[in-house]
């Protein structure tokens, strides 16, 4: 271990991390190492878990940051989260990537984070936070294969944990995702998946009137050929990240690593399906969903646009597979149809190479008896998202704008300043600038929510357990069903 974590400061400083290295240098040095035993604990004994009273201060751990979402669970400082964080991670460029945004947040001009770092640089990063238990709150992001055996250990050991999505990338994984969470009800801590789109303030308000029968009628569950929902979320390979370039790691192209787009960001999608359908109740998904279709294709990326994104002279050896001379197929893209409670549901999960906005796009239509309910995110919104609400015929018209703006006032008290606009066939609701906030503090109202359940575990719903299994289960057997035989 002294090996691993020699010259630290040394490295750091000629890195340019400079600013968040008060104190590291004086925190104590861990013991050896012990292997992780059949049970994913250490060898060593573990400390007895402290619970989280009102008077605990939370202490978070990042286990090796290998994705953005990481640092934006600090880019706000928020009560009752101590400003000294410890992370264990590899001393490689995922390290130095998440200190370089720590470092922004503590540096900016507006409103700077004022964080203080113990940084322990080592390839068995989950063996000694599990030995040393810095903290009572794990945070994960990244490196999404084995990301359920870094979750589990740490539930194993009484620590929170509060993690990126997504949690697994493969069906044969689903037992290991009810046994994590199993450990966090025998220890008695919380596990939270970052379902950050249900911050996002289009999609509340559209769950809202999807709930209210005078608007949206019911979900439709006709067989015309239709879905009743259609959501397609198109992410780019190339974008920026706090308002700086940010390269992707080569794991990220590995679809074995990172997951297809599916099981990836998809899974956002299958939990805005069940949120938004079915508010607080549980899914089963052994009785409630049946997936019916799915396929997959690629993005194709040149040698140059992969150097462009990730720094690196040449395609590395795990993508050989995927090689067309100079071209990499990258297979991203997933479409899978499913059933829940009898809906008809599509989804689409695109990657393109670059945004001609400069900006991810997300389209979401429900259809129901009265009224489709949509978000669209086009030209004509200029690219924002923007809520529609389209009668089912003129017919329909005058009940579904009267119960609609009767909605809209029961949301004042909430979100004053929200109203509609109407036009020939279709209403638009406006959603005051104020509400929205955009995708990167989406994670300080997640953080925010987490620590109530800290407080209080007994607020975390019951439907939360057997919607995340459902939600990994649409994700993971859609991309199965989708590859070639």
């Amino acid at each position: 271990m002294q090996d691993d974590q020699i010259n630290r400061r040394g490295f750091l400083k000629s890195s340019g991390i400079t600013a968040l290295l008060a104190g590291s240098a004086t925190a104590p040095a861990l013991p050896a190492a012990q292997p992780l035993t059949a049970d994913g604990r250490g060898g060593r004994p573990l400390r007895t878990a402290v619970p989280m009273d009102a008077s605990t201060e939370v202490k978070l751990i990042i286990l090796d940051p290998a994705h953005f979402h990481a640092a934006l669970v600090q880019k706000e400082m928020l009560e009752g989260i101590g400003k000294r964080v410890s992370i264990y991670a590899p001393l490689d460029a995922d390290l130095l990537a998440h200190l370089a945004r720590i470092e922004q947040f503590n540096t900016r001009a507006d409103n700077p984070t004022s964080w203080e770092l113990d940084i322990h640089c080592s390839p068995r990063s989950l063996e000694e936070m599990l030995s040393a238990r810095p903290g009572n709150v794990v945070v994960l992001s990244g490196r999404n294969r084995g990301k359920i055996d870094k979750i589990k250990a740490s539930l194993d050991a009484g620590l929170n944990v509060l993690a990126d999505k997504p949690w697994i990338i493969r069906g044969e994984d689903l037992h290991a995702l009810e046994a994590a969470l199993d450990a966090a009800d025998r220890k008695g801590v919380v596990s939270y998946d970052m379902m950050t789109e249900r911050y996002e303030i289009t999609t509340i308000i559209q769950r809202e009137l999807v709930n209210d029968p005078a608007i949206f009628g019911s979900i439709v569950t006709t067989s015309d050929g239709n879905p009743a929902v259609l959501m397609e979320s198109v992410h780019h390979i190339m974008k920026a990240v706090a308002g700086v370039p940010s390269l992707r790691p080569l794991f990220f192209f590995d679809i074995q690593e990172q997951g297809e787009g599916l099981t990836d960001v998809g899974t956002h999608l299958v939990d805005m399906v069940q949120w938004i359908l079915f508010p607080n109740q549980a899914i089963n998904y052994r009785e409630d969903i049946k997936i019916v279709g799915a396929k997959r294709w690629a993005t194709h990326i040149t040698a140059p646009q992969f150097r462009q994104v990730t720094g690196t002279a040449s395609f590395p050896a795990v993508l050989a597979p995927y090689l067309r001379g100079d071209q990499f197929d990258y297979y991203c893209n997933n479409r899978v149809d499913y059933k829940i409670r009898g809906a008809y549901v599509r989804l689409n999960v695109l990657w393109n190479y670059e945004s001609p906005a400069g900006v991810d796009f997300y389209h979401a239509v429900f259809r129901g008896t009265n009224a489709r309910i949509e978000i669209r995110q086009g030209e004509k919104e200029k690219y924002r998202p923007e809520l529609y609400v389209v009668p089912n015929g003129p017919e329909r018209r005058a009940a579904v704008l009267k119960a609609l703006r009767e909605h809209i006032e029961r949301l004042q008290g909430a979100y004053p300043g929200i109203g509609c606009e109407t036009s020939a066939d279709e209403l638009r609701v406006n959603i005051p600038d104020r509400f929205r906030v955009g995708h990167e503090a989406h994670f300080a109202q997640v953080l925010a929510q987490f620590l109530k359940y800290l407080k209080s575990p007994e607020s975390l719903p019951a439907w939360e357990r057997p919607n995340m299994i459902a939600k990994y289960y649409v994700t993971t057997a859609g991309v199965e069903l989708g590859r070639p035989a």
